[in-house]
């Protein structure tokens, strides 16, 4: 099994008596000297794997590398029953600041307010609420409202979680919604709850976790997905000189900001090029402002600058721009993800204000310190890669169940209403389970 590039990866099973399918895509090249090689596995190897990394006949670096088996696919469900031994394998950080922040409002969690109070606050028929209880590494739920389609989004990552790690037991509630839903302070009676949500505000007190876009994205990735969070950093455009020296923005028009970005772009031709590619909110607007073709993201960063600017809570882009090597010009927002709090103004991106008032002013600098802009485009980059490393996902969804199963007060249930959320019939989820540490491979 190889790939065609100027490099050649050959991946095989220790043993010649173990065969195995494993789809090997080409290299990506990130345009700074280094390569990402990835892979993905159709079935289990008890011995091992055996992976060459060739440029021509000679090996690269420390090629042949050697992942001791044994090494099990996605679909495998054989959890790692040491949770600690787990995440030293995968070099979890010690520290995630975000998930101690989220959790410094609820030194305790009463399960049986919880109980009592989100149905009524949350769970009407428009609500978005899933309820969750994971028992003996089994996984149950049921839905409050009507709009938990996304259910299928929060339920894959759970499962493949339960796959690979042996996860506490707990019951909790997941808000599908876009918007965070617990505006209580922690000084009122009664206290906020500890919703689990996909992105928070500074208004609110909801747990937050990666958003379900970029979780699909990696687990789906060399799959049924194109673009995600390793594959991005392989399509990052023309090297800096040769990129076009304009901010660049596409997007639909899911808050007013981005219908000034079209007439700004209309107005400032030479520094920005922005476009609404489909009318939801302001449909009034498209005659005036007119609607843009859609663009393939990869071709965004043939533009130097990126504005990301707030859908209807944090544009779930941001993680992607940061991982491209344009610099990214970042709207003043009280919306967050999980892991803006580790990205600095100024070192990791240049800041605008809200009202976009500045935006033209900061094109302005960016091009006048071309230097210090591709500085900051690429220490924006290589945090992102470091902060947003697929396995990162995975130890930060585990330390939000673990330190939520901390402090319940009293011991989860299956209630009334739940299901199973069975593990996927995969016809290549049957593996032999070796219980002696297990190595899995990760995306």
């Amino acid at each position: 099994m190889q790939c065609q590039t100027l490099f050649k990866v050959v991946i095989k099973s220790l043993s010649p008596k173990e065969l195995v399918r494993i789809h090997i895509p080409k290299p990506l090249d990130r345009n700074d000297g280094t390569f990402l090689m990835r892979y993905r596995m159709y079935e289990t190897v008890s011995e091992g794997l055996k992976i060459e990394v060739l440029y021509g006949d000679e090996h690269v670096a420390q090629s042949p590398y050697i992942l001791k088996g044994p090494v099990y696919h996605e679909y495998c469900e054989c959890p790692e029953e040491d949770p600690q031994a787990w995440q030293k394998t995968l070099s979890c950080p010690a520290k995630e600041p975000q998930i101690a922040k989220d959790f410094s409002s609820f030194p305790s969690i009463n399960l049986q307010q919880m109980l009592n109070e989100v149905p009524k606050r949350f769970g009407d028929e428009r609500g978005a609420i899933v309820h969750y209880t994971i028992l003996s590494n089994l996984i149950y739920r049921r839905s409050l409202g009507k709009y938990t389609d996304f259910k299928m989004f929060s339920d894959e990552i759970l499962l493949s979680l339960a796959r690979k790690v042996l996860l506490p037991d707990l019951e909790f509630y997941v808000n599908l919604g876009d918007w965070p839903l617990e505006h209580r302070k922690v000084n009122e009676t009664p206290g906020p709850l500890p919703i689990i949500s996909w992105c928070g505000s500074l208004d609110s007190r909801d747990v937050i976790l990666p958003t379900y876009d970029i979780t699909h994205s990696t687990l789906e990735a060399m799959r049924g997905v194109t673009n995600d969070l390793l594959s991005i950093q392989g399509n990052t455009g023309p090297s800096w000189i040769n990129k076009t020296e304009k901010a660049f923005f596409r997007g639909r028009d899911s808050r007013e900001e981005r219908l000034q970005l079209v007439q700004l772009s209309k107005d400032n031709p030479q520094l920005l090029d922005a476009g609404i590619t489909g009318y939801f909110f302001f449909q009034e607007k498209e005659k005036e402002l007119g609607k843009a073709k859609l663009i393939g993201f990869f071709d965004f960063f043939k533009y130097k600058y990126q504005v990301n600017v707030d859908g209807t809570v944090a544009a779930y882009r941001y993680p992607y721009l940061m991982l491209g090597d344009s610099l990214v010009l970042k709207q003043d927002s009280p919306y967050y993800e999980h892991f803006y709090m580790a990205l600095k103004p100024w070192k990791h991106y240049v800041p605008i204000k809200r009202n976009l008032s500045d935006l033209l002013e900061k094109v302005e600098w960016a091009k006048e310190n071309d230097e210090e802009a591709k500085k900051i485009a690429k220490e924006g980059q290589l945090t992102a890669r470091d902060l947003l490393q697929p396995h990162r996902l995975y130890c930060y969804y585990y330390r939000v169940l673990q330190k939520y199963a901390e402090r319940q007060t009293s011991k989860p249930e299956i209630r009334d209403g739940m299901e199973l959320v069975p593990q996927p019939d995969d016809s290549a989820s049957i593996c032999q389970c070796h219980r002696k540490r297990p190595l899995r491979e990760e995306l």
